[in-house]
């Protein structure tokens, strides 16, 4: 958040239901969670954790320039901390929830809430380079999208900013929908809908329904933007009380999207009957999806063609995805920030069609929380991956063990199978020469990075 806007003591007593127990707070310009990120003019905001207590560290806190800090008003405070700015509260965590609701309330911008099984964070992050054309845009910290995470990205957002964009995720039926009431979207977007956290649903229907609650935070005046060729398209829209705008590669839509020879495509406006041509920022048919999603919101608020397409053409995505990377003249491609049956097949798909000088090579681990099913899905991607143009396929972990059976019934023997990421480096350094390109993939608990040292 840019400095220059502060936050008045009185206004977090009274949204947080807290009392100050010494002199309030004279300007806070932000919030923190972590002690260690705490920037001058931060509140801490001192929250229990699995390891330790945030109240443990309010004097690290102070130390780092914290203008005050938000704890639980049955803590004792240690005497060096009386004359520290301390809001009270019954619960910091419902406080922090609180503030950000307050602080929404003032909030004169449009609201633009995205959620998805797989893209999320890339279409938020494209949704936000575009509508800053028009005007200051908030997003979300990272992937900062849970219950702590989005009210300290929504107390990032400026009153006079025109946008904010917001990602919501979940891992849990029930999860979407105090987000979504906490931060009134004006416009929704989902990405798509897979078999992502399946292990805490009953199926992909139950997903769907859940990922929907963005779309029934709408009312009759918001704008649900979906992907109408996404499976689970019906489900997605069926409670909406919002106007709809759908977006299609494959059929007439609000915005139908037409491929080009890469990395262009087209975009046709249904109401307008404009067309644009567009770059595809990075290569993959998952990558023109989410931009098509991108560019209908964008075009909500009449965003110029020739704008959108010069500001998509430079888009970069979060770190480690789809991050390229030459060492001792090889290309790695990182795209491990995390995988799941979805992005796993659209990185292969994207990689089989990138220009390579030498050999493709492949390192794929875990897809984490499918439950029940993780060993049929892995086995699936093996046989996937089977018809490839790959030089080999380094596996990791037990997971990986399950991606080669079904690999190696397909057909495709080329594979080795190690334990951890460093073993995958070894295996790795013996196969590859100059000119070849590595695919590094897997869910964010294997740290498949670490190939790179």
């Amino acid at each position: 958040m840019p400095r220059e806007y502060s936050f008045d003591s009185v206004d977090l007593a009274a949204w947080s239901g807290g009392r100050w127990r010494s002199a309030p707070a004279s300007a806070v310009t932000g919030f923190a969670i972590d002690s260690r990120a705490v920037e001058p003019g931060d509140c801490f905001v001192a929250l229990p954790g699995a390891r330790a207590d945030g109240h443990a560290f309010l004097n690290s806190a102070r130390e780092r320039g914290a203008a005050c800090a938000l704890v639980r008003e049955d803590v004792p405070i240690a005497a060096s901390l009386h004359e520290f700015p301390l809001l009270a509260v019954p619960d910091p965590k419902r406080a922090l929830e609180a503030i950000a609701a307050g602080h929404r309330a003032r909030a004169r911008g449009r609201i633009v809430a995205v959620t998805g099984s797989s893209g999320k964070t890339s279409v938020k992050e494209m949704i936000a380079d575009l509508l800053s054309l028009a005007g200051p845009t908030a997003r979300t910290r990272g992937n900062w999208n849970n219950d702590i995470g989005l009210p300290l990205s929504m107390l990032t957002m400026r009153p006079d900013d025109a946008y904010g964009v917001f990602e919501v995720g979940m891992n849990h039926p029930g999860e979407l929908e105090p987000l979504c009431a906490l931060l009134k979207p004006h416009i929704s977007v989902v990405t798509c809908v897979g078999p992502v956290h399946l292990e805490f649903f009953e199926n992909e229907e139950g997903i769907a329904r859940e990922k929907a609650a963005v779309v029934r935070a709408l009312d009759e005046n918001g704008i649900a933007v979906l992907p109408a060729d996404d499976p689970w398209f019906g489900v997605l829209k069926s409670d909406a009380r919002a106007g709809i705008k759908t977006v299609s590669l494959t059929m007439d839509a609000d915005y139908r999207i037409e491929l080009g020879a890469p990395p262009r495509f087209a975009v046709t406006e249904w109401r307008t009957g404009e067309s644009a041509i567009f770059d595809a920022p990075l290569p993959g048919r998952h990558v023109i999806a989410n931009a098509g999603l991108a560019i209908a919101v964008a075009r909500q608020f009449g965003i110029d063609w020739g704008a959108l397409a010069e500001r998509l053409r430079a888009f970069r995505p979060p770190g480690m995805r789809w991050q390229e990377i030459e060492r001792d003249g090889v290309r790695y491609i990182n795209d491990a920030y995390n995988a799941n049956p979805m992005s796993m097949r659209a990185a292969l798909d994207a990689f089989a069609t990138v220009a390579v000088e030498g050999r493709r090579w492949l390192v794929l681990g875990a897809m984490r929380e499918l439950g029940a099913a993780a060993r049929e899905y892995h086995a699936e991607l093996g046989r996937a991956l089977a018809g490839g143009p790959w030089a080999g396929a380094i596996l990791v972990g037990e997971e990986g063990r399950w991606i080669r059976e079904g690999a190696v019934a397909a057909g495709f023997d080329r594979v080795r199978v190690v334990d951890d990421a460093p073993a995958a480096a070894r295996v790795l350094k013996d196969l590859i020469r100059p000119g070849d390109t590595v695919l590094l993939k897997a869910s964010r608990g294997v740290e498949l990075e670490r190939v790179l040292g």
